[in-house]
């Protein structure tokens, strides 16, 4: 993918085409537009977004409406992301066309998304041979069978394989373009427009969380809200389950399964994932060491630091901060 900074093309938005199609559900078009075309207050914009199709227009869509955009697929012939934005109910195969340009855009060095069926076009075009992906999990069989070279995982909200990014379903469709934004253009701006949208910025866990359950409603809810505020402060901290479970006034048993409930995953990766976002923060806003960047976050070591930095968003501290200090500066 040619380099996104703002540095190397300062007058030129990154571009973002969206792919969508006769029949779509309204939400999947709308969520990467959201995501990628909110300006937060006072910003310039970084992303020129637009929606282009193969079909003739005006696109009807699932909800009864219909839709038009005076792009077709020859947008994709110079945007810098394309984003497959879901795919019809029956996972029918693909036009050629669509196929021969999602293939020439990817060539070109475009980076490639498929959002919840999304990833059914992308993988008859042969852009997940021999890569893990993901997609909604009532569809993941189908993806297994009918793409035997592609490695289906199920149980994630989104897969990013470098130059192709596949998610599940509807609304993990904002995790993955949350987390690309991050990546493209940085911690602070990903955590504005997920505020401005009134998302998380990140969740961890996977699609197995989403099963229909009731969250119950306590007086203890309030505690437990202020023990989540107390380890948002307290990121540099020692943090034992036990000691907050005391705090919350529950028994360690019960705090474990009620965090989850709440959270949608396990006390230590909402832990890692808050101190992550805490180190890009540091790391995009202040001139601190990487040593004092580790400690600050709750890594203890600047190891620790880089090996998380590694396996979480594959670059180094060093390199994250190089690349967006760098935009901040030209922007």
């Amino acid at each position: 993918m040619p380099k996104t900074s703002r540095k190397t093309r300062p007058s030129q938005p990154i571009r973002v085409a969206v792919i969508a199609f006769d029949g779509i559900t309204p939400f999947h078009v709308a969520a990467p537009c959201a995501v990628f075309g909110t300006v937060p207050e006072g910003q310039a914009p970084v992303f020129d977004v637009r929606v282009c199709s193969a079909d003739a227009m005006p696109l009807r869509t699932a909800a009864g409406f219909s839709i038009a955009t005076e792009y077709d697929l020859s947008l994709l012939e110079a945007a810098d992301i394309v984003i497959m934005a879901a795919w019809h109910d029956d996972c029918r195969s693909a036009p050629s066309v669509l196929l021969d340009a999602l293939r020439r855009a990817h060539q070109r060095g475009a980076r490639i998304v498929g959002l919840c069926l999304g990833a059914f076009p992308l993988a008859e075009a042969g852009l997940l041979d021999g890569r893990t992906a993901t997609t909604h999990w009532a569809f993941a069989d189908g993806l297994v069978q009918r793409y035997p070279k592609v490695k289906v995982d199920a149980e994630v909200l989104y897969v990013d394989d470098g130059d192709v990014l596949t998610s599940a379903g509807v609304a993990a469709g904002l995790d993955c373009c949350l987390h690309l934004l991050r990546q493209v253009a940085g911690a602070e701006l990903a955590n504005s427009v997920a505020r401005r949208l009134l998302v998380a910025p990140h969740r961890q866990g996977g699609q197995a969380q989403f099963i229909e359950r009731p969250l119950p409603v306590s007086n203890s809810e309030g505690r437990f809200a202020q023990v989540l505020d107390w380890m948002a402060g307290h990121l540099g901290d020692e943090q034992s389950i036990d000691a907050l479970a005391a705090r919350a006034a529950m028994s360690r048993r019960n705090f474990t399964r009620h965090f989850r409930q709440v959270t949608g995953t396990s006390v230590k990766q909402w832990l890692l994932s808050q101190r992550l976002a805490q180190a890009q923060r540091m790391l995009e806003g202040s001139d601190a060491a990487i040593e004092v960047v580790a400690q600050e976050a709750g890594f203890g070591t600047a190891l620790s630091l880089r090996q998380h930095f590694q396996t979480s968003l594959r670059t180094s501290p060093s390199a994250y901060r190089k690349q967006f200090r760098a935009q901040g500066a030209a922007g």
